[in-house]
């Protein structure tokens, strides 16, 4: 059975998953799993639609990218020894930046993977791994075409004055912009939202992705208008262990009085700040709910707050609210902090059925609401295999 491979590539880990193309394209994979703790001790982890599960460990050598090497030839032995059925046809890539030159899909060659290479400077943390297994699928598989998938396509139909900061316009000019990220799962969300809320999905929609990485968009007619991550993913909501939106005066002042440094910045940023920084508990949000701690309450208040604050933001951008979606591994199961985020904007017409909201419900808003409110999970891996299939025509 042909299949579409799609890989999610991090620093440490290597996300799979085998989308069968026949009799058409399958919403979900057949297998799914990651190779994880690259760089340390890997282990590949995997299930099937079937209910057979896999995981072993893998005898890798040398640093973390010939360990991420090892890691990905591993996987084909692996899948065509534990999945023979399903013959891979093409292969799909998360890939976080695409610049202001890709804003749709594109099929890789050797002269578009050395265009997304001059992008590295723009996600050091996170373009090099994505790219790696595109070079490595060239050599052990030359024959089965490729497609890189970005996170930041979904917002290049921004309007400019969305895209600029303040800064002089040779910087600008350079790349320095917002380029907004979690793209992958707007577009999903987008695409399904007609079947939720009917002719809404066409007005004016604010969606909340909300999981350890979180971002909210504006959307208008089925486009994105606004949004809060921009220039990098360290910016707009407070997150698992990423600060959010910060005063730039802040980092002045910790480089000039603290005598940081770009790495101990970054560490700081991007690792050690949001929900784990505020309440020095943890990042993961069910931890901080079951926390009685005023440091951990503190830091679901800021959560939700910042949620409420770029709503009202968002909304502005969007010219209005129709529509209100909350997605994410927290906006898809946490009925606590819905309720929470949708009290504080109760001002803008929003009111929910708790009995609906307890419940995950597609639609929690009540039938007072002016507003629409929707929970819908995402599927960006379905969103990578379906692009895919359009690029290639499978």
């Amino acid at each position: 059975m042909k299949s579409i491979l799609v890989l999610n590539a991090g620093s440490s880990s290597l996300k799979f998953a085998l989308f069968p193309l026949e009799p058409t394209l399958a919403e979900h994979p057949a297998l799914s799993g990651q190779i994880e703790g690259i760089g340390a001790t890997p282990k590949l982890s995997a299930k099937k639609t079937t209910g057979a599960r896999y995981q072993e460990d893998i005898a890798v050598s040398g640093d973390q990218t010939e360990q991420h090497r090892q890691s990905l030839a591993y996987l084909f032995r692996w899948l065509a020894a534990n999945a023979p059925e399903l013959k891979i046809a093409a292969a799909g890539h998360r890939v976080v930046h695409g610049g202001e030159r890709y804003s749709a899909p594109v099929k890789l060659d050797a002269a578009a993977l050395s265009t997304l290479e001059t992008l590295i400077p723009l996600a050091p943390l996170h373009q090099p791994h994505n790219l790696r297994p595109v070079d490595e699928i060239f050599k052990l598989l030359p024959d089965v075409p490729q497609v890189a998938c970005f996170d930041t396509a979904f917002h290049r139909s921004n309007p400019e004055v969305a895209q600029i900061y303040g800064l002089p316009r040779a910087l600008t000019e350079g790349g320095i912009k917002s380029y907004g990220f979690h793209g992958l799962s707007y577009d999903y969300i987008v695409r399904a939202l007609p079947k939720v809320i009917g002719d809404k999905a066409q007005g004016a929609i604010v969606i909340a992705h909300l999981g350890n990485g979180a971002s909210m968009a504006a959307v208008r007619g089925g486009k994105g208008v606004a949004t809060t991550m921009g220039f990098s993913t360290i910016n707009g909501l407070i997150m698992g262990t990423r600060s959010g939106s910060i005063d730039p005066g802040v980092l002045l002042y910790l480089i000039d009085q603290k005598g940081m440094d770009y790495k101990a910045l970054t560490q700081l940023l991007y690792k050690e700040s949001g929900l784990l920084g505020v309440s020095g508990l943890s990042q993961d949000m069910r931890v901080l709910l079951a926390s009685d701690t005023p440091a951990a309450k503190q830091a679901v208040d800021l959560f939700c707050y910042r949620i409420a604050r770029e709503l009202g933001s968002l909304a502005a951008a969007a010219g209005g609210l129709d529509a209100l979606v909350f997605t994410g591994g927290i906006g898809e199961h946490s009925a606590v902090i819905r309720e929470r985020v949708c009290a504080l904007s109760a001002w803008l017409g929003i009111d929910i059925d708790p009995a609906a909201n307890g419940e995950d419900k597609l639609r929690i808003d009540s039938p007072k609401s002016r507003v629409t409110v929707a929970v819908v999970p995402t599927n960006e891996e379905g969103m990578i295999a379906r692009y895919t299939a359009e690029v290639l025509a499978l």
